[in-house]
């Protein structure tokens, strides 16, 4: 008897706990796209297998990357020292610490590193070393979650805020964090215009889930912007007829959009961290059981899995060219750097750099 009294005492804590425990995450109805999965211009393939690898001097996650004109390669770390690749050399050395998590990076014509810091805010790293902060706030709302950041030809800095609600700081970490903007969908992310002469800070976009990987058009004419709780890349017209308008450049993509490159060849290049989440789109219009689910514990949760997976667009959206490797030996493939010689693949959680020398077919 007394087990019996336990086990629905046991019943209805677990019960009220997975129904009352109060969590972070406020989750919104939506409607996720039928997932295709790994067909059509997805089709599985190793393309992305036995990449080449570069040391990181002991360092973890190499996020991004940005090339500098006399073709030093620099990269970002979780532990906030970016890293430094000189031409000719197979292992990435130190530089500078930030005292953040730099994540997005990228030189600008004045050859000064502007880094995207998910704990600072925009960044701007001289040749000497020093650092700057360009902003951190904008219209009184501080930016919480810098993410990635690109600049156009004029000067323009162009960058996103991934969430104004869920900091890495206070939720544990750039991951963590990210996982609980999609999984609430409500839309807290934005994208963000820095003007360098001015010093102003503008929203251009917001409402996007985890607002991403940045990329001027290669006719500087809009902005593309990752939208990795929708599965999504945008434009947004910065010029033109269409300016201030918003198209949908490729859609219902088959995993989570991380950073997006310009091609020195055309077209840009997509990382995906991971695929979808089976699960997480089955509820995507129940907003309750999303909440239940954020009570359960984290094994028991939907979460990210270790799979290769790069892909090349071009103008229009359409893959031109897919790279995966399912084993996920280089896991959580964010981005791409394409040089005259090879793609260089960052990771969230890798422990060195992978490289695939430009011989694709």
């Amino acid at each position: 008897m007394k087990i019996f009294k336990f086990s629905i005492l046991l019943a209805v804590a677990s019960g009220a706990y997975l129904l009352m425990w109060p969590v972070p995450v406020e989750p919104k109805a939506w409607q996720a796209p039928k997932a295709q999965g790994y067909t059509g211009p997805y089709a599985q393939n190793k393309k992305l297998a036995n990449l080449d690898t570069l040391s990181l001097h002991g360092q973890q996650g190499p996020e991004d990357f940005a090339l500098a004109s006399d073709g030093t390669i620099a990269t970002a770390t979780h532990s906030g020292n970016i890293l430094l690749l000189k031409p000719g050399a197979e292992r990435f050395e130190p530089w500078l610490n930030t005292g953040g998590r730099p994540l997005g990076i990228e030189f600008d014509t004045q050859g000064n590193l502007l880094v995207a810091d998910a704990e600072k805010g925009l960044l701007a790293i001289d040749s000497q070393s020093e650092i700057t902060v360009l902003s951190n706030e904008v219209n009184g709302s501080k930016i919480v979650y810098a993410d990635d950041v690109d600049v156009a030809q004029n000067g323009m800095i162009y960058f996103t805020d991934a969430t104004t609600k869920f900091s890495t700081q206070e939720f544990g970490g750039t991951l963590a964090a990210s996982l609980l903007e999609v999984l609430e969908h409500a839309g807290n992310g934005r994208l963000l215009a820095y003007d360098p002469k001015s010093k102003a800070t503008t929203v251009l976009l917001d409402g996007l889930v985890f607002a991403n990987g940045v990329a001027v058009s290669h006719d500087q004419q809009s902005v593309l912007v990752n939208e990795t709780g929708s599965y999504r890349v945008l434009r947004y017209w910065l010029s033109g007829p269409k300016a201030t308008q918003i198209d949908i450049l490729i859609d219902n993509l088959p995993g989570f959009p991380d950073n997006i490159a310009q091609s020195p060849t055309g077209g840009y290049w997509l990382g995906f961290a991971s695929p979808r989440s089976k699960s997480l789109d089955a509820l995507a219009d129940s907003p309750f059981l999303r909440k239940v689910m954020q009570r359960l514990p984290a094994f028991m949760r939907p979460g990210t899995k270790d799979y290769g997976h790069v892909i090349k667009i071009d103008e229009n959206g359409q893959v031109i060219m897919d790279l995966q490797d399912a084993s996920g030996a280089y896991p959580f493939t964010t981005g791409v750097l394409e040089t005259n010689d090879a793609l260089y693949i960052s990771s969230l959680t890798a422990d060195n750099v992978g490289r695939k020398k430009l011989t694709l077919q």
